[in-house]
């Protein structure tokens, strides 16, 4: 079957299709093919390797995209997309010649396995939860290292075998003008082996999709964004590859009092006008279960900030803790009983000026601003 076949055509998809399609249209395809179900077909077999690739460049969101854009030429190396094949660089064929001509001083031989993708879980998590830290499990959907093939992808009892087109190099080499170009084989995709007898449960892939429960451990001081990485996590490499990585990114939900910027913790507390006039103290409960006692002092306005330090939150990996931060915000009475109405009547009948210096010396500047336009 040919190589050149249509992705999305060998796949049956849209090429408008979102991940879960594609993965859904496979795993069907791959049954109805598998050579285990047609010993001795040639064709199911061929067909079966071809679904096979389609599926390993449309699950990448990287090759996907090359592919999109340019076809097939995206994996040959030379092509408009060549930096996008089985992880190798830009201008691969460059690199080829030097090692034909000079030595593998400027090449490889084999491809690397190739590491498994990272993996991002987002987390939300209350000012509570930032405040003291925690540890909670998670569950995720992520490809594992299978286990009757232990990640090789040969079923149990065998093993891969040497490539015979490239003897087990991981590449070939053709002739072009004066040159000699070595690129990966096109047999074993630059592994140097094969494997004749796939597993059958994952499919000669190494690999299979299981929801894993995790324990994580959140931090004191975490903040939006904070990100805490699971190493060898993510999703396990093909063939036994390395793993990849789990990044938790930390979302904190909004608090019905604390705002944070940083360490700092801010509140905005309402007090009555009296209280602002004589001075007193508030009580404030923290994060931390204890009491805050902010104290007033007599005359405070409106916007005036008070702060107490080391009362804010922890210092994310280190030591000591930030400041809570308290606007006033001096709250005008609007449900007077006729006997406070009537004492402050009294106190107004006594006001002089002095008592709000503010207000008079706005009144004052009006005053003088009005006298001289009506000179």
């Amino acid at each position: 079957m040919s190589t050149e076949i249509d992705y999305y055509e060998l796949l049956e998809v849209e090429r408008t299709a979102d991940d879960k399609t594609i993965k859904a249209a496979f795993r069907k395809l791959a049954m109805r093919y598998h050579p285990d179900r047609n010993p001795g077909d040639c064709e199911c077999e061929a067909k079966f390797k071809a679904i096979n690739q389609a599926y390993d460049c449309l699950k990448d969101p990287q090759k996907r995209a090359a592919y999109d854009r340019f076809g097939h030429a995206a994996f040959q190396q030379g092509g408009m997309g060549g930096g996008f094949g089985g992880g190798q660089a830009d201008f691969g064929d460059l690199g080829d010649i030097f090692e034909t001509i000079f030595g593998s001083a400027f090449g490889g031989g084999r491809q690397q396995p190739r590491r498994g993708a990272d993996l991002r879980y987002d987390m939300q998590v209350t000012l509570e939860d930032a405040f003291h830290g925690k540890s909670c499990e998670i569950e995720v959907e992520v490809s594992v290292a299978c286990e009757p093939c232990n990640g090789s992808g040969a079923a149990p009892g065998t093993n891969r075998r040497t490539c015979n087109l490239c003897g087990g190099r991981g590449k070939v080499r053709a002739q072009q003008g004066l040159f000699v170009i070595e690129r990966p084989c096109p047999s074993c995709h630059g592994r140097g082996e094969v494997i004749e007898s796939p597993c059958r449960e994952c499919r000669g892939e190494g690999r299979v999709d299981r929801v894993q429960k995790l324990e994580v451990n959140i931090p004191p001081g975490v903040d939006n964004g904070t990100r805490i990485r699971l190493a060898g996590k993510g999703e396990a490499g093909p063939m036994g590859s390395p793993p990849g990585d789990l990044y938790i990114f930390v979302h904190v939900v909004a608090h019905p009092v604390f705002q944070r910027e940083g360490t700092a913790l801010f509140a905005r507390m309402p007090i009555s006008f009296t209280t602002a006039a004589l001075g007193g103290t508030v009580d404030i409960p923290g994060l931390d279960g204890e009491v805050n006692t902010i104290d007033i002092p007599a005359g405070i306005q409106s916007g005036k900030q008070l702060r107490k330090r080391g009362s804010g939150m922890p210092v994310l990996q280190g030591r000591g803790r930030g400041d809570l931060v308290v606007e006033i915000m001096v709250e005008t009475p609007t449900r007077l009983s006729a006997r406070q109405k009537e004492l402050l009547r009294e106190f107004q009948a006594t006001e002089t000026g002095e008592e709000c210096p503010e207000s008079a010396g706005f009144f004052a500047k009006i005053k003088n601003a009005w006298s001289d336009l009506t000179e």
